[in-house]
């Protein structure tokens, strides 16, 4: 910087007057005073900043359960980092900086920490205080607009009266389908065991029964079809519904 400053002065006493010298030769001096103070205040050090392991676990002021996927974050900047699913976070941060913690649910809170921490790691547990966030009321309807919900209410089938509707509900065929479709509840699960096991006490240490081969059990199911097909003609004629068809 001197070797410059005269560099300088040699060149504006060639080419510049005398009496304009003095005055240019003064502001150089100024000039050179003021880069030198410049200069000697960017070479001091700045005082040295310990860097920290900042590690913790963010929990629930009121029940006292871990927060999961909470911001926590450098004021200031865009360090940080995001607690997991039990609530822990850890990140590297500097001695003297301010953390803010954030979640959904839940009121901001920050963190300061200390300057003087010796130690090159620090932990904590910070509990977060539940916010009360009301929101504006949402009415959802299935359809787009009124007209769209006028159109598919006229629409919408009726059945002509009371009689129609009970015999969709009587009707054989579709009983009989879902009957077949149908699963066995509990009740009909344990009525079905209790009786299996009666029938096999009943008929222990011998040879149980059996009615297909039994000709006094055959009368009884003649007998009781053919008073079913007549009862069946008596109502319906003589072409009435066959028993198959029931």
């Amino acid at each position: 910087m001197a070797v410059f400053f005269l560099c300088l002065t040699n060149i504006f006493r060639t080419f510049v007057p005398m009496q304009a010298f003095h005055k240019i030769k003064t502001y150089l001096v100024l000039l050179l005073l003021f880069s030198s103070m410049q200069l000697e205040a960017q070479s001091m050090p700045y005082p040295a900043r310990k860097i920290v392991q900042f590690s913790g676990v963010l929990i629930n002021s009121a029940d006292l359960q871990p927060i999961p996927y909470a911001s926590i974050t450098i004021k200031g900047s865009h360090r940080g980092t995001t607690s997991n699913s039990n609530g822990f976070f850890s990140f590297v941060a500097i001695a003297g900086e301010t953390v803010l913690f954030r979640s959904v649910g839940f009121m901001s809170v920050s963190y300061k920490l200390s300057d003087t921490l010796s130690a090159d790691h620090y932990s904590i547990v910070q509990s977060m205080v539940q916010d009360t966030i009301e929101l504006t009321e949402t009415v959802i309807y299935p359809w787009p607009t009124k007209e769209k919900f006028r159109e598919a209410f006229v629409s919408v089938p009726i059945p002509e009266d009371d009689a129609t509707i009970m015999r969709k509900n009587f009707d054989l065929a579709q009983i009989r389908e879902r009957a077949k479709q149908g699963k066995m509840d509990g009740s009909m699960n344990y009525k079905n065991m209790m009786q299996d096991r009666v029938d096999r006490l009943y008929y222990s240490g011998q040879i149980a029964p059996n009615n297909l081969l039994n000709p006094f059990a055959w009368a009884q199911f003649i007998k009781k079809w053919n008073a079913h097909k007549e009862a069946n003609k008596g109502e319906n004629g003589e072409n009435g519904k066959d028993y198959e068809e029931y």
